[in-house]
């Protein structure tokens, strides 16, 4: 259970810093001016994260490797929910609120249906 613990905790890392990555342009003047920076800094660190993540949640699931991409995604679509709401104040409507729903709903999928 740990491996799974780690890994996903590192699939929200490298989903966090993707998206300060990707959408920091919109928050901060630096990020828009120096976009070559940005990704030569944040990319490197982001990969090294995601190999990591993939390793130790696919060692728990016995090499299986679609579980890792599954929580992968829904890891990625729930930290852009919760960071586009802090940092640019988007809400949630009922199209993306049934998305969230789906997202947990393959974690879900993946951690408890053996």
């Amino acid at each position: 259970m740990n491996q799974l613990l780690i890994g996903t905790g590192l699939y929200v890392l490298a989903q966090s810093l993707i998206w300060l990555q990707t959408n920091g342009q919109f928050v901060w003047p630096l990020f828009k001016k120096n976009p070559i920076l940005i990704s030569v800094l944040f990319g490197s660190v982001i990969s090294y994260i995601l190999i990591h993540a993939t390793r130790f949640v696919v060692e728990y699931f016995n090499g299986m490797l679609w579980p890792s991409r599954f929580i992968g995604f829904s890891t990625g679509i729930l930290s852009f929910a919760v960071l586009t709401y802090l940092f640019l104040g988007e809400g949630i409507t009922p199209k993306t609120g049934v998305s969230l729903v789906l997202a947990t709903a393959l974690i879900l999928i993946q951690l408890f249906w053996k």
